[in-house]
């Protein structure tokens, strides 16, 4: 295993510590889990290709590329808190 050093500010690293301390982990592993979990574009498109041809298999919907566009618009949203809400 290999050490890094990145320089982030304080108030970034107690936030990660205290992130960490709540899930009853060490700050390493958060931080290895958090970036373990967020896809690579590529990784991405790859499922997103799956998706689609499970749509297409199961479904018989052919997605267009506007059909994309507007569910990665809608999922932006969703990710921004400007649409949905709890109930």
């Amino acid at each position: 295993m290999a050490d890094t050093t990145i320089k982030i500010t304080e108030e970034i690293r107690d936030r990660l510590r205290l992130l960490a301390e709540e899930r009853s982990m060490s700050t390493r592993a958060f931080v290895e889990k958090l970036v373990a979990e967020i896809p690579t574009e590529s990784e991405r498109a790859e499922r997103t290709a799956r998706g689609i041809a499970y749509v297409s298999a199961n479904l018989g919907v052919d997605l267009t590329d506007a059909d994309l566009r507007d569910g990665d618009a809608w999922r932006h949203a969703i990710a921004a808190r400007r649409v949905g809400s709890r109930r």
